[in-house]
């Protein structure tokens, strides 16, 4: 059973103060609705868990209801104060034993093809994460803003989602990162704290995340251009 647990619990506050960016309209539909399809959609997973804002449970019924018209066994979760929350809450309701696919909710073009990747690499290794390799040269600075590092551009990747786990290894880094009182934004970190190998799925294809107004034209195109 391979369950797909996407976060859609944030507020966006780069968006502007008012401003929900999962709801925002880009090609037909919400944001948060197009990456729900996309996992409805996935030949790889067999059910959907959704990490809501308390009290947003109507709306996201509402969107499922004239937007995604999911097909695959569904439910929501209401997520907590951190992300490292919400994603264990999400993992409370999984079920039965298999791997997760954890995605942000304003990543709304992740294709089925890496979705399957990561799934498959997650069963061997443990733990996956979709990844796309650093183009730019990467400077790290001082306190001044002054170049302290020069890094070495072909080990660097820029992570995304979908990260992928057994349930077992998830669970398990997550009651660690509890345990030490930490505060991780990426789930592939916690790997870190019990020795858990992390393998990296090149993403071939944009991959976005919707986080400021200047990135939905571009994901506009590329969901225009997928659904052609």
């Amino acid at each position: 059973m391979n369950t797909a647990i996407i976060v859609a619990a944030g507020r966006g506050t780069r968006m502007g103060p008012g401003i929900d960016k999962l709801f925002l309209d880009v090609a037909g539909a919400p944001v948060v609705a197009h990456t729900w399809r996309r996992f409805d959609a996935a030949p790889s997973i067999d059910e959907v868990v959704l990490v809501v804002r308390a009290g947003m449970e109507s709306d996201f019924r509402e969107l499922a209801a004239r937007f995604v018209r999911p097909t695959k066994p569904w439910r929501l979760v209401v997520g907590g104060k951190e992300r490292q929350d919400s994603v264990a809450n999400g993992l409370a309701a999984v079920a039965v034993d298999g791997l997760v696919a954890i995605q942000d909710g304003a990543r709304p073009c992740t294709p089925p093809e890496l979705i399957a990747r990561c799934l498959e690499a997650a069963g061997r290794v443990g733990a996956s994460v979709a990844a796309q390799r650093a183009t730019d040269t990467i400077k790290e600075s001082d306190d001044a803003g002054l170049i302290a590092t020069h890094l070495d551009r072909s080990r660097l990747w820029a992570v995304q989602t979908p990260q992928c786990f057994r349930l077992d290894v998830i669970r398990r880094a997550l009651a660690e990162v509890r345990k030490r009182g930490l505060v991780v934004t990426d789930d592939t970190a916690a790997c870190a704290l019990i020795g858990q190998s992390v393998e990296l799925v090149e993403s071939p294809f944009p991959n976005p995340k919707v986080t400021s107004p200047p990135d939905l034209p571009y994901v506009g195109l590329l969901l225009e251009a997928s659904a052609r």
